[in-house]
């Protein structure tokens, strides 16, 4: 092993390019195949993500809080990782790999047990990864470019988990899809584990009872504004992410081979975009930076509702990407500040409970993302792929833009409240 190689921010990104992998499949193409593809309801696919809502509630705290408390020769995060990677492979090829000729209620029923089962072991993952950023990253430097070359990675997986899997599931259908990427999963996670050593001062250091550990992150401010606003732009990247498939079908009317096209233009153009955000944080308080992607995230997504064929509808991909690229790399730069003025004011560290709260906060954009989904589906009358009703094009075009660009408000809108307090003692 090369010693450079430990803790250095290429090997962390690793992890993130091992789940957003199968992630971006996920929340790509679930939609996509159980409502358009096997006839699962609208109504029915929002209320499986209300079910799992409550459900995560209360595990994703919880995983968080028992994490900080881990305490083993092999650190705190690693053991966690190290035991949900074989569930996390079984629970996402169970997502699409649903019996044949099964009810629509049946249906439901896999799909709810799937998704409750998949999110739990990748919420265990999140967490535990999401935890060693700050601990492993001191000062605005090294966390600005650790989170941009993290951000490349994940570009690169977003490219695969997106542009790939149409062709794939075209190819082999959506199971074997599936044992495709859980395996490339496993090997990505592995190798970045084999590179990451945990600090034995965090592993070791006093520990908050349950109640004082949430109590101090709940009077946390800051801590909650910048999650309420990262939630509505995260439930942004779901949608573009989700509905690209039915705006190809529906709005730009091109076939569904195309799809990879559509969706390579939108992540090609955000990695030279990174590299971009990456300079412009360097040169501003990244408060100010996260509040700038939210606005050029905001504006970029106006051009996705003139889209009318494959040509219109990259350019309108490229655009949105610059937007998507700055959101991407701002937001572990600021939770990091608020996890490092936390341990200022305790003298504890919390990453994980931080992380948790702050993934369950931001991991609910998926039930926003849902019921926007539900609510304009029944206004211009789609149901499903069995029957789209009489307008699925303007279902679409405000699913993927107008929607988009409120949610989008009202993050800036919470972006204005924000105000982190900061000494000058971390290492830059």
């Amino acid at each position: 092993m090369k010693k450079n190689l430990v803790n250095s921010p290429v090997m962390y990104a690793f992890g993130m390019l091992a789940m957003m992998i199968p992630s971006q499949a996920f929340s790509s193409f679930y939609s996509y195949y159980y409502v358009d593809k096997l006839g699962l309801g609208i109504g029915l696919a929002t209320l499986a993500r209300t079910i799992f809502m409550i459900w995560d509630a209360v595990n994703q705290p919880l995983f968080g809080y028992w994490s900080d408390r881990t305490n083993t020769k092999y650190g705190r995060r690693r053991p966690w990782i190290f035991g949900a990677i074989p569930l996390f492979m079984l629970t996402f090829i169970m997502i699409f790999s649903p019996p044949k000729d099964i009810s629509e209620m049946g249906l439901f029923t896999w799909f709810l047990i799937a998704l409750i089962l998949y999110e739990a072991v990748a919420t265990v993952i999140w967490v535990n990864y999401g935890a060693l950023f700050p601990e492993l990253f001191k000062g605005d430097k090294i966390r600005a470019k650790a989170s941009a070359i993290q951000q490349g990675f994940q570009i690169v997986a977003l490219l695969i988990g997106t542009a790939l899997t149409p062709i794939l599931f075209t190819a082999m259908g959506f199971s074997k899809m599936s044992i495709v990427y859980a395996f490339v999963f496993a090997m990505f996670m592995l190798f970045f584990l084999l590179y990451v050593k945990e600090n034995e001062n965090a592993v070791n250091s006093p520990k908050l009872s349950l109640k004082e550990s949430f109590g101090e992150t709940l009077k946390n401010k800051p801590f909650w504004l910048v999650n309420m606003a990262n939630s509505f732009a995260q439930t942004v990247n779901g949608l573009l992410s989700s509905m690209i498939p039915f705006y190809a079908k529906y709005v730009l009317n091109i076939p569904e081979a195309q799809n990879a096209v559509l969706l390579a233009s939108v992540f090609i153009s955000i990695i030279p975009l990174v590299a971009v955000w990456f300079w412009l944080i360097r040169k501003m308080d990244p408060v100010k930076g996260w509040r700038l992607s939210m606005i050029a995230y905001a504006i970029s997504v106006l051009p996705l509702w003139f889209g009318s064929d494959l040509i219109s509808g990259i350019i309108a991909g490229v655009l949105v990407g610059f937007g998507m690229a700055g959101f991407l790399v701002t937001p572990p730069i600021v939770n990091s500040l608020i996890i490092d003025m936390d341990f200022d004011k305790t003298g504890q560290r919390r990453e994980g409970v931080y992380t948790a709260v702050s993934g369950f906060i931001t991991r609910s954009s998926g039930l926003i993302s849902a019921l926007a989904f539900l609510v304009v589906g029944l206004i211009f009358g789609y149901e499903s792929g069995e029957n789209p009703g009489p307008d699925p094009e303007s279902t679409f075009r405000y699913l993927i833009s107008i929607v988009p660009f409120g949610l989008l408000l009202i993050s800036i809108f919470i972006t204005l409240f924000v105000k982190i307090e900061r000494k000058p003692t971390h290492v830059e």
